[in-house]
């Protein structure tokens, strides 16, 4: 006879309510405490009837995310993150890719895009304010991203200015003076971009420099290459720059490639910085110097931010605004060679 949730709260000592609260993810449970359930479950070998507890609770066990692009290191990295994540709670996750088009991702907000979930994730590009705090569906929904959810929603992103800032005062330190940004993004309303250039001059303008609008190159996409374009455009121009800090990594790569094509020197000549921590990164000649969010921290607090709404549907706690960490991992393109 397969064990029950009494079973496992004898064994362990503890209510059948705090086991409930540990194989679903939900409730405050102290960490002594959620160990000891677990070695019972593990002990009797309980599993729980998913099908079934959703069917009674009126949910589907179904999570929606809903990221621009799949085939983006970053967004394919966190995804799987996610999708880990969501196996601990016994949930399965439906992946859409938006392209960043307004009207998918409006879709999806309102329900319309032919998903049954108890909650979305979505990462939007294209919505603005307006549409976000507008919307009627009911279903819990984390943004994932610099879009501010204006109280409709909980909302998990980077620092994205303090990043910034980070990364172009580590190459400030180095000596360099003429540094360039690559992945000004003034198409979209996400606010990505505009808060890393902010960040950007923010450093310089501390170092007592200022701004030059032909080291800020604006891109299409965050992809490597219209990182290539922007690089050799500022290689072409009168005054090289002796640095570059790109929006993401991919920009960065695709910097990195057409410099050393060209005969440059990294990072005698050209230091190079990028944002996103992605595997690739690693594994550059030279290896990329980056901004690493904790991909994996956002994953679980997004997640969390969404069991507590789904379990907890009358809650009147104010959606989360929720800054999660990051850290400059300085390799070679930037300095350093050890």
């Amino acid at each position: 006879m397969s064990s029950r949730l009494k079973d496992v709260a004898a064994l362990a000592g503890v209510s059948t309510r705090t086991v409930s609260n540990v194989v679903s993810g939900t409730g405050a449970v102290a960490e002594e405490t959620r160990a000891r359930v677990q070695s019972a479950l593990d002990e009797l070998g309980y599993r729980p009837n998913v099908a079934a507890r959703n069917l009674r609770a009126g949910r589907t066990g179904l999570i929606g995310l809903a990221i621009p692009e799949l085939h983006s290191p970053y967004f394919g990295e966190l995804a799987g993150m996610i999708v880990e994540a969501a196996q601990q709670r016994s949930w399965t996750v439906v992946i859409d890719q938006t392209f960043g088009d307004r009207e998918a991702e409006r879709r999806l907000l309102e329900g319309t895009g032919g998903r049954l979930v108890d909650g979305l994730i979505i990462s939007p590009w294209a919505l603005g304010p307006e549409e976000l705090t507008g919307r009627s569906r009911d279903v819990p929904v984390v943004l994932l991203g610099e879009q501010q959810a204006h109280g409709v929603a909980d909302r998990v992103a980077v620092d994205n200015v303090l990043a910034a800032d980070e990364a172009t005062t580590h190459l400030l330190s180095t000596g360099r003076r003429r540094i360039a940004a690559i992945g000004v993004q003034p198409h979209l309303r996400n606010g990505t971009a505009r808060q890393r250039l902010s960040g950007y001059r923010q450093a310089l303008r501390r170092a007592g420099l200022r701004p030059e609008p032909a080291l800020e190159r604006a891109v299409t996409t965050l992809h490597r290459k219209h990182g290539a374009e922007a690089m050799s455009a500022l290689l072409e121009g009168d005054e090289r720059p002796d640095a570059v800090f790109a929006f993401s990594d991919e920009l960065a790569l695709g910097a990195l490639h057409v410099a050393v094509e060209r005969g440059v020197r990294v990072p005698e000549d050209l230091a190079v910085v990028g944002f996103d921590g992605i595997e690739d990164g690693r594994y550059a000649n030279p290896a990329l110097s980056t901004v690493v969010p904790d991909k994996r921290q956002i994953a679980e607090r997004a997640l969390q931010c969404l069991a507590d709404r789904i379990y907890s549907p009358a809650s009147t706690v104010p959606p989360l605004d929720i800054v999660i960490p990051h850290r400059l991992d300085i390799r070679a393109s930037s300095g350093r060679t050890g």
